[in-house]
């Protein structure tokens, strides 16, 4: 049996109060349905990769904070013990949360996916995703390889994302894609 899948949830601000509380920021859109009390979480790395200790935690108490949850485990018993937590990431099994909804993707399932043109040519593969204060960026490995290039994750260049075929369909403004990337005649460069 393999072990569950993990999702970054959160990440650990700081200790707050002498009890034990942590201050997490949510990394999720829905942080009402994964922070609840009997929730399991477990350490993790910005990667989303299980921490080599893989401490397994059980939420027993959530308060809201600003922008913030406040969270209370059973393993983390005072403000010493939550010090040690000072920046490390949460992750929850994705099989624990609630789906995403019709119009909702979940962001580790954008990697791999291939990348369409609206009108069919093949812009490459998406390697990551990164959340900067522009908004959301998925970024793009060509397919005749060469570096990596931003697509803005906007309604107005996004036309389709089918999950099943694993392809993001989109349509970019003139001046978006690398120059070099495409010919005129719609192939991919050999030379860019």
């Amino acid at each position: 049996m393999s072990a569950p899948a993990l999702m970054i949830v959160g990440r650990v601000r700081k200790a707050h109060g002498i009890r034990g509380e942590l201050l997490v920021e949510p990394i999720t859109d829905a942080p009402d349905a994964v922070f609840v009390s009997g929730r399991r979480l477990f350490a993790g790395t910005a990667t989303g990769d299980p921490s080599p200790d893989g401490q397994e935690l059980h939420i027993t108490a959530v308060r809201q904070h600003m922008d913030s949850v406040r969270l209370t485990f059973s393993e983390v018993p005072d403000r010493s013990a939550a010090e040690l937590w000072r920046g490390r990431f949460l992750l929850a099994p994705q099989d624990e949360l609630p789906p995403p909804s019709d119009d909702e993707v979940y962001l580790h399932d954008l990697i791999a996916m291939q990348v369409l043109h609206v009108d069919g040519r093949a812009l490459g593969a998406v390697v990551d995703t990164y959340d900067l204060p522009q908004g959301l960026m998925l970024d793009v490995r060509p397919v005749n390889g060469g570096p990596t290039y931003f697509i803005p994750w906007r309604d107005d260049i996004l036309v389709q994302v089918d999950e099943t075929a694993r392809v993001i369909t989109v349509d970019p403004p003139e001046g978006l894609l690398p120059e070099g990337l495409l010919l005129a005649e719609g192939h991919p460069s050999d030379d860019a």
